[in-house]
C-alpha cells in the first residue's frame, strides 16, 4: 500500500520543467488540470536554460524561450514563468530540486510531467533521487496511460503508484510517490509552432525590445 506521511501542510508548488521553445496552449492546459486537480497554491514553469537531453540545434536562446513563458502565462496569477535554474546555477533536475528544497524549506513541492517524459525518466541524471525527494503527477492522455505504465522507470516507480481520485492527497504521501492522471491534452506542440513559424524568437525579441527600452 501506498505510505503517508503526517508532515504538515505549506503552500503546495507544482513544478513543471521544460525547453518552452516555445511556450504555447498545452502548457497551460496542463497547467490549469494541475492547479485544480492536486490543488496546487501555485505551479512554476521552470524554463531550462539547456536541457542536456536535446539536442541544441533548434533551440531558441535562453531570453527569447523565458519571453514566450513569461507573455504566455501573463493573466494568470497562480502560474509563475521563472529562469529559477539559470539564477541557481544547476543542470540537471535533480540539483534543481535539491537547490529549491534548501532555499525554500517551508514550500512543499511536487513534479510535473507528461507521459514523453515518463518514457525517457530512466535517462535522466539521478531519476530515483529525484522520486526520493518529491512526488511526481505525470499528466497522460487516456489512450496513452497503459504505454506510461510500460515505461522503464515505472519497473521501480509502480510499487509507489497512487489512485488518480485521491491526487489530492499528494501532501501526505512519502516519497517516492506517483500518479498517472488521464487527461485530455491540447494539441498544440512547440514543433508544429517552430515548424510554422520558424522566427518566433525573433519577432518576439522585437516586441520585446520596446518596452524594455521604456524599463530603462
Amino acid at each position: 500500500m501506498p505510505r503517508l506521511a503526517t508532515t504538515a501542510r505549506g503552500p503546495l508548488i507544482g513544478l513543471l520543467g521544460g525547453s518552452f521553445n516555445p511556450a504555447h496552449g498545452g502548457h497551460l492546459h496542463i497547467s490549469r488540470e494541475a492547479l485544480r486537480r492536486l490543488g496546487l497554491d501555485e505551479l512554476w514553469w521552470m524554463v531550462s536554460p539547456g536541457n542536456p537531453l536535446k539536442p541544441a540545434h533548434g533551440m531558441a536562446p535562453f531570453a527569447a524561450r523565458l519571453a514566450s513563458a513569461r507573455e504566455t502565462a501573463h493573466g494568470h496569477p497562480r502560474i509563475r514563468a521563472t529562469g529559477i535554474e539559470a539564477r541557481l546555477g544547476t543542470r540537471y533536475t535533480v540539483d534543481t530540486i535539491v537547490a529549491l528544497r534548501r532555499r525554500f524549506p517551508q514550500l512543499r513541492f511536487i513534479w510535473l510531467m507528461g507521459a514523453d517524459n515518463l518514457a525517457g525518466f530512466h535517462r535522466w541524471q539521478g531519476w530515483r533521487a529525484i522520486a526520493r525527494a518529491v512526488p511526481i503527477a505525470v499528466f497522460a492522455r487516456p489512450r496513452y496511460v497503459g504505454n506510461s505504465l510500460t515505461a522503464p522507470a515505472m519497473g521501480w516507480l509502480r510499487r509507489y503508484r497512487h489512485a488518480a481520485e485521491t491526487a489530492r492527497d499528494w501532501p501526505r504521501w512519502r516519497c517516492p510517490a506517483i500518479v498517472i492522471l488521464p487527461i485530455r491534452l491540447d494539441p498544440t506542440s512547440a514543433t508544429q509552432i517552430r515548424a510554422r513559424d520558424p522566427h518566433w524568437a525573433e519577432r518576439l525579441d522585437r516586441r520585446r525590445a520596446p518596452a524594455e527600452r521604456l524599463a530603462r
